[in-house]
Parts: C-alpha cells; structure tokens; sequence
C-alpha cells in the first residue's frame, strides 16, 4: 500500500466522503416520491426529520400511523413542520398500504411488527425502508427472505452505519492493507444512566396514555395476548415479546457494520452470556443489561462483543485489530488509526503515522445519506447499500446469541441448510 497516507490527504477523503450525498443530482418534478411513515414514535420522527433535512425536495409525506394518539398527533406535527403540508392520520397502517398514490412506506415500529409490515407493504407494492432488526426471529427474517425474492420492490434496512463515511473510509483502508490481515474485532457499547433513563430504555410514559387512545391490541400484533399494561407499550425494548433487547438494538448495528468492512457474512458459532445485573430492584425487565457474545467466522475470524448498561467511560464503537495496525471507530464520528510496534516489526510499518479525524454530528449525517440512498434506489438511480440479504445476515448473529443465552449453550450455523443448531 502507498505511505502516502498523511493526515491531510486522509482528512481530506473523509471529509470529501461526508459530504458527497450533497452533491447527488438533483431530482426532477417526475421524481417526487409520496411517502406514508408506520410507526412515529421516537425513532419515526426521527426519521422523519432527517429525511427533510437531508433530502428536501426529493419526497412528500402524505400519511403517517401510530395507535398512540400522542405519537400520531406528533407525527403530523413534524410533517406540517418540515414538509409544509397535513399528512393524514391513521392508526391502521393498512390505510397506508391501501392508498394508490403512496410510492414507499417507513416503517420504524417495534421489532415484533416488522415482519408482517414489510410482508404486508410488499404485498401492496410499497417500497419499503424498514427499521433494524428485519424481523423478530429466525423464521420470520426467512419468511421475508423467500418474499423479496419474487418482488419488485426496494427495500432498504435501517443499519445506517454502512452510509457512515468514517466506516466507508475503514473499508477502503483495510482493503488496501493499512493493518494488515485482520482476524479479530473487539465491538462495544457502554452505557449509564438512572434506571428511569432512556438508555436504560425506560422511556418515559405520557400520563394521558390510556387503553382508550392506546390501541393495544394493534400494538401486540401476533405477539402474546396481554392485559395492557403501560411499560409494555411505551418500553417494549425490555421485554422478549417484542424485542431481543441489546442483541438487536445495539449489537445488530456492530455485527452489520463489521461485516460490511470485513466482507463477512453469517459466523459460524455463537455463545453469549449475560444477566439482569444492574437493575434488580422492583424492575420487571426481561432483556440482560449485561451483555458479552462470542461470534467465529468461517475464515478464522473472530467478533468479541460486549454491552454494559452501567458504565459508559468508553462509549462505543469497534477496534479492526490487524497484525500491522488498528483502526477504530469511536461513537460513529471519530475513525483512528495506530500503527504496531512490536519487536522486530518492519521499519515500514512503524513509520507510519496515527491518524485521527472526527466529524461531528456524522451519525445524523449517516442518516440521511442512507434514506437519500433510499429514495434514489427507488427511483432508479441508485441501489440500496443495506438490502434485505444484509438485514438478514445482521440479524441473524443477533438471534443466535439470544438462542445462546437463553438456552445455555453454543448455537452453530449450517449455512448450506440456512439453519441454526446447538452444540
């Protein structure tokens, strides 16, 4: 590789990187894409606001659904702000599916409704960018698999890490041999906060919620029929019905952005431990605040997870541990490189400089340029960076380590037979 790498020319990449969705060409008139958004919840209207911002002029949002009266009426407010116009509310997202003149739908609902959503909007002809993880289990990511395949629709998964120029550039620079080979990855995500905290997924409850403008029966799907019960509804990341908790929330964006720079696929083995050890007390979570999963790959390669939702000194990100050098990525806007040093390594990798860069606010960046991904892939231009094959093999490592804990043992995966066993 060229040792012409210096902190201005990789600055200069980086930043030419981050910035080159702007430069994408600008739609025409005929281009204009409709849109419905399913689920405006925190993270729909996040959405919501990062397509406007990112990608003026390219969409307009004609309905949006939530069976919170709350999240609905919010919902159209971000609309009417940003896309200066009244979306229609509804809280039954087939209307959405329904309506004729809505090219492609958002889907940011819980986990446990992903599935019958996309399975639902392909059927109606939607386009479809859907929230990670693709579905709620192995057999339903599989189920969607088989309907992708017979549809002409565009989907794109919500792992918008592989938008991030900072991972695009760690791509580049493993390919052409900065560190070396890589056979080892440490990922990590550290969190704290009060047990009523968001990062605790304890999210706040509106006091007006109430069964009457809650449809929760709309809101469990085909999950386990349950009285209502307000922190199921509103903090469902803590229970398995409808979510696999750190595994698909956290985890599934490290696995995917890990294969996305390694060209990895599917490991091979999983075994995961963790608990219930920080919040104990009166608390009725399901999911482990603690989190630690070993992933092996079929070409001697190795994923070291860890989650802990009592310390975030180190924040997250993931460390490409290579024989000639490291790089990693700190909360998704700082990329870092280190050079070895051990004894008796070539004067040439020694000579070569850390590096360092940070652009901030990138992951809202990420954001953007992978719904403007999104929409151009939709209209032609362009085809989707995280489609359905990459949602699928993102999810499924998250799946395993939950087979793995829950059961007590190593989950193998037979990647000819598609399917998962026990050691």
């Amino acid at each position: 590789m060229s040792q012409e790498l210096s902190r201005r020319n990789f600055v200069g990449k980086a930043a030419a990187l981050a910035a080159a969705p702007a430069v994408l060409p600008v739609l025409g008139a005929n281009d204009q894409i409709t849109l419905g958004v399913i689920g405006t919840g925190g993270r729909g209207r996040y959405l919501t606001e990062r397509a406007f911002v990112g990608n003026k002029g390219k969409f307009t949002v004609s309905a949006v659904c939530d069976t919170y009266s709350g999240n609905l009426a919010k919902g159209k407010d971000v609309v009417a702000s940003f896309g200066k116009n009244t979306p229609k509310a509804v809280i039954d997202y087939k209307e959405i599916l329904a309506d004729k003149t809505i090219d492609a739908v958002i889907i940011a609902t819980p986990e446990h409704l992903h599935h019958r959503m996309l399975l639902d909007a392909l059927a109606a002809g939607k386009h479809v960018y859907v929230e990670k993880p693709l579905a709620h289990t192995i057999e339903e990511c599989q189920e969607i698999m088989k309907a992708v395949k017979t549809s002409k629709s565009v989907v794109q998964v919500g792992t918008q890490n592989r938008s991030n120029s900072l991972y695009q550039m760690a791509k580049t620079m493993i390919s052409q041999g900065l560190i070396g080979d890589c056979h080892y990855v440490r990922a990590f995500w550290y969190r704290n906060q009060l047990p009523n905290g968001a990062a605790a997924w304890r999210y706040p409850m509106p006091d007006d919620a109430t069964p009457q403008n809650t449809d929760w029966n709309r809101f469990l799907g085909s999950a386990p029929k349950k009285e209502f019960y307000k922190p199921r509804y509103f903090q469902w990341r803590l229970y398995w019905d409808y979510s696999s908790g750190i595994a698909t929330d956290l985890m599934v964006h490290q696995t995917d952005i890990t294969a996305f720079v390694m060209d990895q696929h599917i490991p091979n083995s999983v075994v995961a431990t963790g608990g219930v050890y920080r919040w104990t007390q009166g608390d009725d979570r399901e999911v482990p605040d603690t989190w630690s999963v070993l992933m092996d790959y079929e070409s001697k390669f190795q994923i070291n997870y860890s989650c802990y939702l009592g310390n975030e000194r180190f924040g997250y990100g993931e460390q490409f541990m290579g024989n000639d050098g490291t790089i990693e990525v700190i909360k998704r806007q700082t990329l870092n490189f280190y050079p070895e040093a051990y004894p008796g390594v070539s004067d040439t990798i020694k000579a070569r400089k850390e590096l360092s860069i940070t652009i901030p606010n990138n992951d809202h960046l990420a954001v953007e340029a992978h719904i403007r991904n999104f929409l151009n892939s939709v209209i032609g231009k362009e085809k989707p960076i995280a489609p359905p094959s990459a949602g699928y093999e993102a999810a499924i490592p998250g799946f395993m380590s939950v087979l793995s804990y829950r059961q007590g043992k190593k989950v193998l995966w037979d990647h000819k037979g598609d399917k998962y066993s026990f050691a």
